[in-house]
């Protein structure tokens, strides 16, 4: 019976060493194995059926929220006021984003463009594109500023030329033509005469470049040679530098084309990626960790530096001429139009502009730029991108439709475009990315604990077992002992006669 036992303790100990032999490898393997698994799913590859689905088609709904800075005292601001706004909307559009024309190259490159397209979401909206604001004309207060150094005669007649077409500093029109276009006879006029002075040769609107059509054609890395590189852009209409500033540094094409990222993201790393709506490449600091509905994530946000101006932060001094921080004035690759970007009511800019208009209420929790990303994979799961444009007013002499409006950088609209992962996407991307990871971290670890209780099981039999052998050799030491004294005792012997 105690060498069943032993052989029982045996068997028990080499179970217990395996088991724990294999957690151990698992500790060092199982990390190789998924990082292995990712390289695989995010190497841009027709043959990665998931991952090139969600980069091809974005799945993921985005939304665009727009909303409106409505122009109270128009009047009193053409007499020199201080402007007061009310913020009207949002006005909520879906957005759908297909690629196209996509080529793969021999360098491990891949080209393609993206169309976008929007559409009403009457539900998610307050108010409908009917409802009626007033802003800025940009047509008659943007062309004023870029006339402001030509002679006086020049700056008479276009004025002239206002007056001709019943063209005010402020526009009241519904939100839907103010949106996507309105028919202008002054639009008309300036294309056939001036060409090239506006951006569009059709209706005139804030996004009538937005709808239906392209961000450009981009090149970006497969990641096929080297998964650091994937999705990172390559080239941007065939530049791999811009020319609108006056740096190379602020020229620079940096980062993805802003929907997905490379994998095994750290708090060290950064968050570029290049923006042909801003015209410049723009880059999110970690911030926090935290969880989107049970996945793992990484929270990187829009810093204050961002828009700060050159005398803030020196390396932003290739994005000047600048005015107050918090400013990015983009005139150079908007066709000179005095026009500037910010953040939503001027948040993170210098608190001066706040002075200046009356209506802001900027708030960290409503306007700020965010994008929270899965670090294993690179795959953004909770996404709000937040920017408002602005228009650079002054009175300017001889354009009598400037009246003595003071100098001011005036909001007309801020918009948000906000994507989250739901529904199938996510349950596939939990499944495979954090659950099956977390199984084979758990297992890991489950082989180490069980192989050690099963190995002390072990050595507990093999102990006992040979105690009891002790006991039993013991004993029957014991008794030859007894028996060999007997035989050898005269006085047993004679009585046993």
């Amino acid at each position: 019976m105690a060498i069943n036992k032993s052989a029982l303790g045996v068997s028990v100990v080499v179970l217990g060493v395996l088991a724990v032999v294999l957690g151990v490898v698992l500790v060092f393997v199982g990390p190789v194995v998924i990082d292995d698994q990712v390289v695989k799913n995010t190497v841009l590859d027709p043959k990665n059926e998931f991952s090139y689905t969600m980069w091809r088609d974005v799945p993921v709904p985005f939304f665009m929220a727009v909303y409106f800075f409505h122009v109270v005292n128009p009047k009193e601001i053409l007499n020199g006021e201080k402007p007061m706004v009310e913020q009207r909307g949002p006005y909520v559009y879906r957005k759908t984003i297909q690629k196209d024309n996509i080529t793969f190259h021999p360098n491990n490159t891949v080209s393609y463009r993206e169309y976008r397209s929007y559409f009403f979401e009457p539900s998610m909206s307050v108010g409908n594109e009917s409802d009626v604001v007033t802003i800025p004309n940009m047509l008659v207060l943007g062309a004023s500023i870029m006339m402001e150094n030509l002679p006086r005669g020049l700056r008479v007649l276009l004025s002239a030329t206002f007056k001709a077409f019943n063209e005010e500093a402020f526009l009241t029109k519904p939100v839907g033509e103010l949106m996507w276009g309105y028919d202008s006879k002054l639009v008309d006029f300036l294309n056939k005469y001036l060409p090239g002075m506006l951006p569009t040769s059709g209706k005139f609107g804030l996004f009538a470049e937005f709808n239906n059509s392209n961000t450009g054609l981009f090149t970006i890395f497969t990641g096929k040679d080297d998964i650091r590189k994937v999705h990172r852009v390559d080239s941007w209409n065939g530049l791999t530098t811009l020319s609108y500033w006056r740096t190379p540094q602020c020229n620079m094409i940096n980062g993805t084309a802003g929907q997905l990222w490379p994998p095994f993201m750290t708090k060290e790393s950064t968050l570029p990626f290049y923006s042909p709506d801003a015209c410049r490449s723009l880059e999110l600091l970690y911030q926090r960790q935290g969880y989107f509905k049970g996945v793992p994530l990484y929270r990187f946000n829009a810093p204050k530096t961002l828009f700060a101006n050159g005398t803030e932060y020196p390396p932003n001094e290739g994005f000047c001429p600048c005015r107050q921080s918090g400013l990015l004035n983009v005139s150079s690759c908007r066709h000179n139009s005095p026009v500037f970007i910010s953040q939503p009511h001027f948040f993170n800019a210098d608190p001066v502009l706040l002075d200046y208009v009356l209506g802001l209420h900027p708030s960290e929790e409503e306007h700020e730029t965010f994008i929270e990303i899965h670090p294993l994979t690179g795959v953004p799961l909770n996404v709000a991108v937040r920017l408002q444009l602005n228009l650079y007013l002054k009175k300017v002499d001889g354009i009598g439709e400037t009246g003595s409006i003071s100098e001011v950088v005036m909001p007309m609209i801020w918009f948000q475009e906000t994507g989250y992962i739901d529904g199938p996407v996510l349950s596939t991307f939990r499944n495979n990315l954090v659950v099956l990871p977390a199984v084979m971290e758990y297992a890991q670890y489950g082989f180490i604990g069980i192989g050690l209780v099963v190995l002390l099981i072990g050595v507990l039999l093999l102990y006992k077992a040979k105690t009891h052998k002790n006991k039993s050799e013991g004993a029957a030491s014991a008794a030859h002992v007894s028996t060999s004294a007997g035989e050898n005792d005269p006085l047993l012997q004679d009585e046993m006669d």
